[in-house]
């Protein structure tokens, strides 16, 4: 509720900044896809690593 009212505040100050966020959002959301699949493939490496890394620990009875 508060973010549509703070879209009618918006529209209603300054109408021509509200429709160009209003029309460049899906782009900038299209564009910023490679970038969060880049960063989940990141973060599974570096969980793979993790786990590697620690793998003798766990077997010699380490703490998880």
């Amino acid at each position: 509720m508060l973010t549509f009212i703070c879209w009618l505040l918006l529209w209603a100050i300054c109408w021509p900044l509200a429709l160009l966020a209003l029309v460049l959002w899906p782009i900038v959301w299209l564009i910023s896809i490679p970038f969060r699949i880049l960063g989940i493939a990141f973060d599974a490496v570096f969980a793979f690593l993790r786990a590697l890394l620690f793998l003798p620990s766990r077997i010699l009875g380490g703490r998880s």
